[in-house]
């Protein structure tokens, strides 16, 4: 190697930061050529203590899910049995070892951290992938998954590619650039074997730009007399393109044999060299033939065939014309069992068809089912789209288009999905397929986060499914009311009550399923007002809680029981139900869809005053979003913010979320940031500033059950502001939701806000019955809210004995849960009322990272270290890094002492 000692130094520090326990990862990016294989071989040389893995991406038509991550894995899959169950079958499943549900890709990223991790407890790992932008999607989306996650693990993994692709973007980047053109001339003087005129050898550094490869690889393209004066040397081109050219003249000179060896091989990408044999068998090729390209150095031949250069295996393949092509591709399909490797069978059987083939595009069909169900949608889409070209029948052709558009819209790639919708359009559609592209557009319009055009799309499908499949439209309306939540305001021709009059228009089964019950449900309350709707609505929430659900209904049907639950202020069966959706998640390793069940239970936890619980929720989702690139969640935290007082943080986040809806288009942002700022505006007593929040929260989209939350807030706001009209009006708005659920909750959030307004025994009794109900609900905050007014009214009544009761215990109330402005609110008031009360001073604490409060709160459950960084997308190893961390902070030496030094802390 010439001149890279920087690159080397940098690489050896990766080497010695993970002997010491530092998980790294690198990522070695450069031109084509331009020394990064050579680097990384370099780098695995010099790991002499470390077990080293190593997988090559290759440049194919069709991806293989997981074909890569397998060949990295192999030597590791004694230890799979060691893994969280999940994990285990998750691998299984995408190995093809086991057959099962598709695994989540995040999960498989996390048993691939698991089991590197597992590897390295014996000797330090170093993992080496080169040519990424070729390995399949599903491969690099775990190892760069795995990569981001590395901790305190003995672990090092090194990336080669052209470019950064998405699945590795934010890890370390060391970019390789051409040699100076002094170290330039020293490798192409290294490369000659006589001397050179010295304008070609300029020429040559100049175009070549320095890039080694084809230093070493153009002298042998050109001619005696282009070396000797230059006459005839080409001019400056692609530089990928000449290298691959250079190759092609050094594979024309080898014999037609040998030629047709290395393309056979060149075209399967697995670099089976026993497949390669049976199928150079079949075309009269013998093993003597693979001497004169060994003898070139253009190829290895061993258990695998190996390329000197990708690019080379690329000159290969193009070099067979395109008859020559189909009979290597039909030589591979008949040297590969069918039943053994069903799937390679098929991509060759379609490379080597010459027109349209029925019988193949339906293997291809088939291979596509068994990619989908190893958790490989980028796969199966590939699959698709190949079987699309070789379908004769248009129909087929059409709907195998529409099932390709699904698998990219299921894998993220939702411009090439609608690319497929749009090329299926310009077809003859049926009614049914017309409406399914109808309804893939308005998916991807809703996956992607146009929630206002979501909503309308997915409206407008679900009519032109209506008459063809009544249980697909009931679905499709579900998604489209769900979609025009989120929209809110904003949301024009797909509004929650476009749909839900749409919806009610329905047949009515006799008996019906959880889908209708509740869609039925949360349509009658928009359209029919809370009291026609509940009946329905306790239906709907008692079928969505059966116990025999399957974690699929679970998952499938648990936001629409969420939507039936709140409107009936039910808050017990919402929490319950977020709870279950949050274990069936962690059990399947949904782990794209836990952000936001994680942050809207944590609103749940927020609201019943348990912050610490909250917190950890919300530094859990965080976990997941970081892993996963998900956004994070903003309303949770917001709203933990306000309710705690903090008013620099509250109104910051709360700003934040109202300037991210015009890129979002979720409107139901602005009715929540409003609602929680009207919370901490009556907390720090700022009645207008809170009337204000509250009223815009409350008209945003009156048909948004969140819409009621702040009916409450606009109620003591306004009475505090002398809007004796506004808080009637708020109150009655309420009352007809509250006495609608008949739910404690509901009606102890009534009875205080009907205390407001009204005066003598009648405030009195209003008062101690809030209080009661409240006192029955977790909802601590609320009860210690009922019980300030009711010490501020018993004040001014000149009770100032019961006044200083009901505000003691509201002030401890608070204190005990934090919120700081209405524990402030509460102290003025005492001391008013003619008490002392001392003003809480902050003390010094340990403190903890969100993090390790995390990771301390779920070993204080008794979670093993494994369960725990499952749980968070750690090693255990990295676990346990953290828990010794916090052992030092709190001045322990166990996990036995945890508890008691926490409890000491808070």
């Amino acid at each position: 190697m010439v001149n890279r000692h920087q690159e080397r130094d940098s690489l050896a520090g990766l080497l010695a930061g993970v002997r010491e326990g530092q998980g790294r990862a690198i990522v070695v990016t450069g031109d084509a050529g331009v020394g990064k294989t050579a680097l990384l071989d370099d780098m695995a040389a010099r790991a002499t203590a470390f077990q080293v893995l190593r997988v090559s991406g290759v440049q194919s038509e069709m991806e293989l899910p997981f074909a890569g991550l397998h060949q990295l894995c192999a030597p590791l899959l004694d230890g799979l049995e060691r893994l969280p169950a999940p994990q285990c079958q998750a691998l299984r499943t995408a190995f093809g070892l086991a057959e099962g549900p598709p695994p989540a890709r995040f999960l498989v990223g996390m048993a691939v951290l698991s089991l590197l991790s597992e590897a390295s407890r014996a000797n330090p790992l170093l993992c080496v992938a080169d040519d990424l932008h070729w390995l399949d999607k599903a491969s690099a989306q775990a190892l760069g998954f795995a990569a981001r996650r590395l901790g305190a693990d003995p672990i090092g993994m090194v990336f080669g590619t052209r470019t950064p692709t998405e699945e590795i973007v934010g890890l370390y980047e060391l970019r390789l650039v051409g040699l100076t053109n002094r170290h330039a001339r020293e490798l192409l003087a290294a490369a000659l074997t006589g001397p050179l005129d010295e304008r070609v050898r300029d020429q040559i550094v100049s175009e070549t730009r320095g890039n080694p490869l084809a230093l070493l690889e153009l002298p042998r393209t050109l001619s005696r007399e282009e070396l000797a004066g230059g006459f005839g040397f080409p001019g400056a081109a692609q530089l990928s393109g000449r290298i691959e050219e250079g190759f092609t003249l050094q594979l024309k000179e080898l014999p037609a044999d040998t030629l047709l060896l290395l393309q056979l091989a060149a075209a399967d990408p697995s670099g089976d060299s026993s497949l390669v044999w049976r199928a150079a068998e079949r075309l009269g090729v013998t093993h003597e033939a693979a001497q004169p390209a060994a003898d070139a150095g253009l190829a290895e031949f061993g258990h695998r065939i190996n390329f000197r250069h990708p690019l080379l295996r690329l000159a290969a393949y193009r070099s067979a014309p395109a008859r020559e092509r189909h009979s290597v591709h039909l030589a591979l399909a008949g040297s590969t069992d069918p039943d053994v490797d069903p799937d390679r069978w098929a991509w060759h059987r379609a490379q080597a068809s010459t027109g349209p083939d029925e019988e193949v595009a339906a293997d291809l069909e088939r291979s596509a089912g068994r990619a989908q169900a190893r958790g490989g949608p980028n796969a199966a889409a590939a699959f698709l789209e190949q079987a699309v070209v070789l379908t004769v029948d248009p129909a087929r052709r059409i709907d195998r288009l529409l099932a390709a558009a699904q698998a990219n819209l299921q894998a993220g790639s939702f411009d090439h999905a609608l690319e497929l919708v749009g090329i299926a359009e310009a077809e003859p559609l049926s009614e049914l397929q017309s409406a399914k592209a109808g309804l893939l557009r308005g998916h991807v319009a809703f996956a992607s986060g146009l929630g206002a055009e979501g909503a309308l799309l997915l409206h407008q499908a679900g009519k032109r499914v209506e008459p063809l499949d009544l249980g697909l439209a009931r679905e499709t309306y579900l998604n489209a009311w769900m979609a025009g939540m989120f929209a809110g305001g904003l949301a024009e021709g797909g509004s929650m009550t476009d749909v839900s009059r749409t919806a009610l228009k329905l047949p009515v089964s006799a008996e019906p399923d959880e889908a209708e019950l509740v869609l039925e449900a949360i349509s009658r309350v928009v359209v029919d007002g809370p009291a026609a709707a509940a009946g329905v609505l306790r239906r709907a929430v008692d079928a969505v809680l059966d116990s025999s659900l399957t974690p699929d209904e679970v998952v499938r049907w648990g936001w629409f029981g969420h939507a039936a639950a709140i409107a009936r202020w039910d808050f017990a069966n919402w929490r319950f139900l977020l709870s279950r959706e949050l274990n069936v998640l962690r059990d399947v390793g949904a782990f794209d869809l836990m952000p936001i069940v994680m942050a809207t239970l944590g609103t749940v936890v927020t609201w019943s005053g348990d912050f610490d619980a909250s917190a950890a929720l919300f530094a859990e989702a965080d976990a997941v979003c970081e892993a996963t690139g998900a956004p994070a969640a903003a309303f949770g935290p917001a709203m933990l913010s306000c309710l705690r007082g903090d008013e620099e943080e509250g109104l910051r986040r709360v700003q934040a979320m109202i300037a991210e809806v015009e890129v979002t288009g979720q409107g139901v942002s602005i009715t929540y940031a409003n609602w929680i700022a009207a919370v901490l505006y009556n907390g720090l007593g700022r009645f207008e500033e809170a009337m204000a929040a509250a009223r815009a929260s409350a008209e945003s989209s009156a048909e948004l059950f969140v819409a009621q939350w702040p009916l409450p807030e606009l109620v003591e706001s306004a009475v505090r502001c002398g809007e004796t009209g506004v808080a009637e009006a708020a109150l009655n708005r309420l009352a007809e939701w509250t006495t609608a659920g008949a739910t404690d909750v509901g009606l102890g959030l009534e009875a205080r806000s009907r205390a407001l307004l009204s005066e003598g025994e009648a405030a009195d009794g209003l008062y101690r019955e809030a209080v009661e109900r409240l006192g029955r609900t977790e909802l601590r905050p609320e009860l210690g809210r009922a019980r300030l007014l009711h010490g501020e009214w018993l004040r001014r009544e000149d009770r100032r004995a019961d006044a200083r009761r009901e505000l003691r215990i509201a002030h401890e109330l608070f204190t005990e849960i934090g919120m700081k402005a209405f524990a402030e609110r509460a102290r003025r008031e005492l001391l008013a009322a003619g008490d002392r009360v001392r003003r809480e001073t902050a003390e010094n604490v340990v403190e903890l990272t969100a993090q390790e409060a995390l990771i301390v709160r779920l070993a204080c459950e008794g979670r093993t270290n494994p369960e725990i960084g499952a749980q968070l997308f750690l090693s255990a190893r990295t676990v346990e890094w953290h828990l010794r961390k916090v052992f030092g902070k709190l001045g322990i030496t166990s996990r036995r002492e945890l508890p008691a030094a926490i409890a000491r802390r808070s």
